[in-house]
């Protein structure tokens, strides 16, 4: 998790909104898009008024030295209002949503390899719980500048032009993002008041719907979507206890009913969809439905798209030594199909019969990342075939070689020609069906799905306290996110997370594993030294060993590793670890629930 890149200027802003806008709104004929809901915009610029009058109570109050409680109240006052219009922070202004509530961790410039210093509501929280009067200015420093991000909201909200597709496609993507960060406390990580504050989300959500309704839907959808509201706020105003909230239920039972809700909302009040390619399907009810995510909006390009007859060829070739130098290994040798296209081994073996660096990764649900192998080295699935290909440990092919054979090869040629309608093949056709293969191997088919979907006797008993457990008092869920279970950040999905945990050469946790990760390749960026990417947990009970190196044999092991603390909790010394290092506490019947449910993540 980390900081937006650099803080854009108040014109610039303007100049990135104004773009945002236009691009968001190409179905011009059914929607203007200078259809402007004055109503929609003036109620959040009164809750950024709000917004902004509580911040400076806060700075009164921290300047005329009033006690921790009281900081802490009204700082959850403030977080309570910013809820109210983040839908429309993250949706037309993202880069100033990620100064005001990202996570307390620097921000990385990749290609200048700096770090931006963090800032906003998630730094000033950790400042605050506890508070010590040490940090009175820097403190207040904070809060002025979250007055500058308070201002921009107001001079973008001024003057942009703000239409009803685009206002329903923000409501949307809120009650999405409430349904995995929101719901996993991702955003309160410290105080764990988020239970407390997602009323304040859905509320915003209701009254901007009401703004927008038509006489087409306040008898039918909206009135619905406005009990299914009133009915989830209720539920978690009498359980605000992160540790034994039901979230197995909650989610089908309230969340998915909701998102469903809102489809038929749109439906009955005619609202065009933004046409723009999303990680999430725009006809997707649910989180959990099938065929809910897209995996062309992981793609380099639109060459690139995903097909059936692309993925049958990339099988084909997956399978296939040709691959190699000499013909005596394919991509399967490392990824087995049965291993949920691992290799079952602690570190992968090269050509030659020697251990390589690190442990193979499933390919299973890897199309829905950004950055590929443990240190994200390459951007997409194309480039992750290339790498593997040509690299001398693992196959030690040419791609200009293997493309010579493939030509040669009149099926495979025919083949590719279907596809291509080009008269050779080339290079990239080759890396794009095997990426295309493994987009494939995404199923969601499995128990938890199933439960997701409406089937209540899909999970059992210890599945579903696992899962509450996952969500709550373990923390998972702010790494893991619903429904991926890998690092890519819901609900837009656009950028995949690395983390530093501090991993132990094996699970004594004896010694620390000095691989510098993603670290390799910004050597002067110290948040990124040791960090890998957060992987998915899905078909999780069929890849072990486990981590980078392997060195975890069960994931008893890992759940101990974790619930200590990570690496510092060990005693490692690991300034930079994302991972809190405060021990879990969870016991060991916990550990087996929370085991028990990510077997019900294995597909079927």
């Amino acid at each position: 998790m980390k900081k937006l890149s650099k803080y854009p200027i108040l014109l610039f802003l303007y100049a990135a909104s104004a773009l945002f806008v236009l691009s968001y709104c190409k179905n011009d004929k059914q929607q203007p898009v200078n259809e402007d809901l004055g109503s929609v915009k003036n109620q959040i610029l009164k809750n950024n008024e709000d917004f902004e009058k509580q911040i400076n109570e806060l700075i009164q109050l921290i300047s005329g030295n009033q006690d921790e409680k009281k900081l802490q109240e009204k700082f959850e006052q403030l977080r309570k209002t910013y809820k109210k219009m983040e839908w429309a922070v993250e949706y037309f202004l993202p880069h100033s949503a990620r100064f005001i509530n990202g996570p307390a961790l620097p921000e990385i410039e990749m290609d200048e390899h700096t770090e931006i210093e963090p800032e906003g509501l998630q730094v000033l929280e950790e400042m605050l719980y506890p508070y010590d009067k040490a940090n009175k200015e820097e403190i207040i420093r904070f809060l002025n500048k979250l007055i500058n991000k308070s201002n921009t909201i107001k001079t973008n909200f001024q003057v942009i032009t703000v239409s009803k597709d685009q206002v329903f496609d923000g409501l949307r993507l809120e009650v999405f993002r409430i349904s995995s960060l929101g719901i996993s406390g991702f955003d309160t990580p410290v105080s764990g008041t988020f239970l407390q504050e997602i009323p304040y989300a859905l509320q915003g959500v209701q009254e901007t719907l009401q703004q927008i309704s038509t006489d087409q839907s306040k008898e039918k959808a909206l009135k619905s979507i406005i009990s299914e509201i009133n009915s989830a706020i209720k539920v978690l105003k009498k359980n605000t206890d992160k540790n034994s909230f039901d979230y197995v239920n909650f989610i089908p039972d309230h969340f998915n009913r909701i998102t469903s809700l809102l489809l038929e909302f749109k439906k009955q009040e005619k609202i065009p969809e933004v046409e723009v390619t999303t990680a999430l399907n725009k006809n997707a009810a649910t989180f959990f439905s099938k065929n809910a995510f897209n995996p062309n909006a992981f793609t380099p390009g639109k060459e690139f798209v995903f097909s059936d007859a692309k993925a049958a060829l990339g099988q084909k070739l997956f399978n296939d030594k040709i691959l190699s130098n000499d013909n005596n290994r394919s991509c399967a040798t490392c990824h087995i199909p049965e291993k949920a296209f691992t290799d079952g081994l602690a570190k992968s073996m090269s050509l030659e019969n020697s251990e390589l660096a690190r442990n193979a990764p499933s390919l299973n649900y890897a199309g829905f990342q950004h950055g590929q192998f443990w240190d994200m080295r390459k951007d997409d699935l194309e480039g992750q075939s290339a790498d593997v290909i040509s690299n001398k440990e693992e196959m030690h092919g040419n791609l200009e070689v293997i493309i010579a054979k493939i030509n040669k090869d009149k099926a495979y040629q025919s083949e590719f020609k279907k596809i291509y309608h080009s008269p050779k093949t080339e290079v990239w056709q080759l890396q794009n069906v095997l990426a295309s293969y493994i987009r494939s191997l995404a199923k969601f088919n499995s128990d938890f799905d199933e439960y997701m979907r409406g089937n209540k006797s899909a999970m059992t008993e210890n599945q579903k306290r696992g899962f509450n457990l996952f969500v709550g008092k373990a923390q998972c869920a702010i790494c893991h996110f619903i429904p991926l279970f890998n690092g890519t950040v819901p609900p837009t999905f656009k950028k995949t997370e690395q983390e530093v945990l501090g991993i132990a050469v094996n699970g004594e946790n004896k010694a620390f594993d000095n691989d510098p990760g993603r670290g390799k390749f910004h050597e002067t960026v110290a948040a990124l030294q040791h960090s890998f990417k957060t992987p998915t947990l899905r078909n999780i009970s069929k890849t072990g060993p486990y981590m980078h190196n392997g060195g975890y044999k069960t994931l008893k092991e890992v759940m101990n590793f974790y619930n200590k603390g990570g690496g510092k909790g060990m005693g490692f010394k690991v300034e930079n670890q994302t991972l809190s290092d405060a021990p879990l506490e969870l016991t060991n019947p916990e550990i087996d629930d929370i085991i028990e449910f990510m077997k019900a993540l294995d597909d079927r």
